[in-house]
């Protein structure tokens, strides 16, 4: 039987459990052939300098060393439980935090898991083969790093799984491991998901707006009244802003030798600048209409009975849920729109109250130009031409079902 304590860092006291320890020794050598088979190509005899977590104590959720990327020590870890949390929204809320799964939730809980899990080993197949172009070492170890957190991402949801939902959450979590990102018959639950990411500049777009997505989807899953969840993604989000550093720097690296160049030699089209070497501003617009439009799927629709229903449960809260100034319910005629119990009225009620605590928008020049939409023809549009393109500009978003699976 695998040493937990000393092969798994955690703070959940894997050494006592044996139901989960037996789960765990089944998974574990599937996670690493998967690992194998779907991890950075070519990288699995290297050294390289990892920040590895070993518990959620300031000094020791970042220690830096060499190891091999197999050899990597996934930790699960869970911010330290509050005895006195409370569900903060929704018909429970002011009950005691669950330490268990409610038992009227538990299907939709362990859909919620896994479909947060399933995103992590599915960025890691997208990016499969980007080390072998990397642009400097700087950026080899960042996709790395990025990579074995992912995997740590994914070794806290399946801990979940198998800790709290039996024999339903061992077969979830090797299906986690069976899906494929981009694969026709077996795909991962969310479209944005099976798109291939073939090149840097794709990575840079990635990490720089779908990770902002999931810094938005952990912080809304932080603040469940199931504690086991909520505790698991507050730690995630210690490492969640480095995959946007790596993102929001590469798109500025970029961009600026762009520039740079534009300036130093003063062209402008775009044949003249790949000839130089670098990125041209339009193939830029391009992949940022992309990525910016496949991320924005992620966030659902304005007017959501999931996320309604979510809410309602305790199941999973809005962004920063405790800082806002409301009752943190849907129920009653508060919103001037009854309470006619129905999913749909539940949403619009949820709807309204994101678009009310939304800030007004700024009028400076600055917010106005960073307010305009993208143009996928890498012009700026007047307001009047915008609204007769809109159509062109943004295609019509697919429907697919719970597979990821596009419907006709």
């Amino acid at each position: 039987m695998i040493n937990y304590t000393e092969k798994i860092p955690n703070n959940v006291d894997l050494g006592r459990d044996r139901v989960l320890q037996r789960a765990l020794e089944h998974w574990q050598p599937a996670f690493l052939g998967w690992w194998y088979d779907m991890g950075p190509a070519e990288s699995r005899n290297y050294d390289v300098y990892l920040r590895t977590a070993i518990s959620v104590e300031p000094d020791g959720w970042a220690q830096f060393d060499y190891v091999k990327m197999p050899e990597y020590r996934w930790g699960v870890f869970l911010q330290p439980r509050d005895e006195n949390r409370q569900v903060n929204f929704g018909t429970h809320k002011g009950q005691p935090a669950w330490q268990e799964v409610p038992g009227e939730y538990r299907s939709t809980l362990r859909r919620i898991i896994v479909t947060q899990g399933d995103t992590e080993p599915a960025s890691v197949e997208q990016q499969k083969m980007l080390g072998l172009s990397c642009p400097s070492l700087y950026d080899l170890r960042n996709i790395f790093q990025v990579n074995v957190e992912e995997g740590r991402h994914l070794w806290a949801m399946v801990y979940l799984l198998h800790r709290y939902f039996g024999r339903d959450g061992r077969e979830e979590a090797e299906a986690l491991l069976a899906r494929r990102s981009g694969d026709t018959d077996n795909p991962r639950i969310l479209g944005a998901f099976n798109e291939p990411t073939p090149d840097w500049l794709a990575f840079y777009m990635f990490t720089f707006f779908t990770d902002r997505d999931g810094k938005f989807q952990l912080c809304a899953l932080a603040e469940s009244g199931f504690d086991p969840l909520a505790r698991t993604c507050r730690f995630m989000l210690t490492e969640e802003a480095h995959h946007m550093f790596v993102g929001e720097t590469g798109v500025s690296r970029i961009i600026q030798r762009t520039c740079e160049v534009m300036k130093e030699n003063k062209v402008e089209d775009p044949a003249d600048l790949r000839a130089l070497g670098v990125i041209d501003l339009e193939t830029i617009q391009k992949y940022l209409n992309f990525h910016y439009s496949v991320t924005l799927d992620l966030y659902g629709s304005d007017v959501s009975s999931n996320a309604a229903n979510y809410f309602t449960s305790g199941l999973k809260g809005r962004f920063r849920e405790t800082k806002l100034e409301d009752d943190h319910v849907l129920s009653g005629d508060q919103d001037g729109s009854g309470a006619d119990g129905t999913e749909r009225a539940a949403a619009r009620r949820l709807h309204r109250r994101d678009c009310r605590r939304r800030p007004p928008l700024a009028t400076s020049d600055r917010s106005s130009r960073h307010s305009l939409p993208p143009d996928p023809a890498a012009q700026r549009l007047s307001s009047r031409n915008w609204k007769l393109c809109r159509p062109v500009h943004q295609p019509r978003r697919r429907s697919t079902d719970r597979r990821g699976v596009e419907k006709a």
